[in-house]
């Protein structure tokens, strides 16, 4: 039974009862299992291009920039990086005595080479007198860390990693933030200098990251010769979801409030749709690389970009064809070769469909929007990965997959996420409008039974929580999809505090 008070909530979320009652079920019911009909490989799924296709996808892209199109670089960025120290945060919870872990004592071994350390050791310079040479020779690492992550010193536990010093310039060190303005100038400017950016982040962080980019702007601009015009959106209110207790009833906080968690990143398709731009670039905040490294991730997005270019042109034909009705049953044919090889989406049922039918049938598989993904090969770090499923209406589609979508108790299925030979890295280029020029309402490309429940805990309290479906997951699942290879030097993510020492970091 909802109280006065739930309807004032859910009215002031934009959340109706139905949606309630329906997230409430989905404890209840669970979600499916996705049917796999194998993970994709360079065999089946994932293109490899070849040196003539890379070189005329490059050309297509800088030919498509000089266009007059619009191109907008899209960043989710939300959430502390609370994630990335908490090594670092257990250890402020030992006794002083206590032997540090491997993990911090890499940390302190290594601080000094850390892209934030000149601001660090200032920092314990103010609040102790000494700076972190002294600090650590005194056995005082706790204070070192602790001015690093407390609010009291930088306050980097609490901060958005959008905003954290990752790299180290002559002119002055990087933040991710930064960084993703440069990247955006190499691949994503338009003829006359544009580069347009887009950050997701939270409510609270909003006013720090339009501040960094104020402060910092200007002399990247100077230096990488564009304009840049940078916004940023929040996940909307009415996408949360309602929290519940083990036993699928309504989670209520101590004043008898229903509590409500954010939708997890799924939630961003919402903000994604509201871009009005021709194509997106789309990746994480923290996979980000210092400017030596960067021509190598520079090449490969531009040759993502070529490849969609090159297929929408060739959907945009097509759909032409279709709607003006004029074509012939061969051309029919070479829509559905390219249905099938081009964007691998099989219809065992197709050799049965009559031309009207079979004209219906591919409209309907080509009108939809684009994302070319890249994927790197698989050397065991956690996310993702392409696979092939079975969608609803019985047809084959490439799908990036989590592991909490397969049905890992199925020997066969089992054996199909071993075998994966690639994992999604986030590199995603997309193009959102149709052959008019028409944005499409994504949310109907959605696969509402792909989100998954996860067990999380409120003041000591058991709870269970609903994902929506993800980002690049169930939320872009009726998209046509094509995976491309692409080097592992693309895939740099920062998930912990000591990934800054990496290599990849330091030049």
């Amino acid at each position: 039974m909802l109280t006065a008070q739930d309807k004032a909530l859910l009215e002031k979320k934009g959340i109706s009862e139905e949606q309630l009652l329906s997230q409430l079920n989905q404890f209840k019911t669970g979600f499916p299992f996705l049917r796999l009909a194998g993970a994709a490989s360079v065999e089946k799924g994932i293109k490899q291009p070849t040196d003539d296709e890379r070189r005329a996808a490059l050309a297509d892209w800088d030919r498509y920039t000089a266009e007059g199109h619009t191109v907008v670089k899209f960043v989710p960025a939300s959430g502390a990086a609370s994630r990335m120290f908490k090594d670092l945060f257990a250890y402020l919870d030992q006794a002083p005595e206590a032997e540090p872990s491997d993990f911090v004592k890499k940390f302190l071994g290594h601080v000094a080479d850390a892209a934030f350390y000149p601001d660090l050791n200032a920092t314990c310079k103010t609040l102790h007198g000494k700076d972190i040479a002294a600090l650590l020779a005194e056995g005082r690492g706790q204070d070192v860390v602790a001015a690093l992550l407390k609010n009291e010193g930088l306050g980097y536990g609490q901060k958005p990693k959008g905003v954290l010093k990752f790299h180290k310039y002559p002119e002055g060190n990087r933040t991710p933030v930064e960084e993703h303005l440069v990247e955006g100038a190499l691949y994503a400017k338009d003829q006359d200098g544009n580069v347009n950016v887009h950050f997701t982040v939270s409510a609270e962080h909003t006013d720090l990251f339009a501040k960094l980019v104020e402060e910092k702007k200007a002399a990247l601009e100077q230096q990488f010769g564009a304009k840049f015009h940078v916004s940023y959106s929040v996940q909307k209110p009415s996408t949360d979801t309602v929290a519940a207790n083990p036993d699928g009833t309504p989670f209520r906080n101590a004043d008898g409030s229903l509590l409500f968690r954010p939708g997890g990143h799924g939630a961003l398709i919402e903000n994604l749709g509201d871009i009005d731009a021709d194509v997106v670039f789309v990746k994480n905040i923290d996979n980000v690389v210092p400017d030596s490294l960067k021509d190598e991730t520079v090449e490969n997005k531009k040759l993502l970009a070529g490849l969609l270019v090159e297929t929408q042109a060739k959907i945009f034909g097509y759909l032409k064809q279709l709607d003006e009705g004029r074509y012939t049953m061969d051309q029919l044919r070479e829509m559905l070769q390219f249905v099938q090889k081009t964007l691998c989406c099989k219809n065992p049922e197709t050799k049965m469909l009559e031309d009207t039918e079979m004209a219906i049938y591919l409209r309907s598989k080509l009108n939809r929007p684009i994302r070319v993904c890249g994927m790197v090969r698989n050397v065991g770090e956690a996310g993702g990965g392409p696979f092939l499923a079975y969608n609803a209406d019985g047809t084959i589609s490439p799908q990036i997959l989590e592991s909490t979508q397969i049905d890992v108790a199925d020997p066969e299925k089992k054996a199909m996420f071993e075998q994966g030979t690639h994992f999604n890295p986030v590199d995603l280029v997309i193009a959102t409008k149709d052959y008019k020029g028409q944005r499409f309402d994504l949310k109907k490309f959605v696969d509402p039974q792909t989100g998954f429940i996860s067990s999380k805990s409120k003041d000591g309290k058991p709870l269970k929580a609903l994902e929506l479906p993800g980002l690049w997951n169930g939320a872009m699942s009726d998209w046509n999809t094509i995976f491309v290879e692409v080097p592992l030097a693309t895939f740099n993510p920062v998930k912990t505090v000591n990934d800054l020492f990496r290599e990849q970091h330091q030049s």
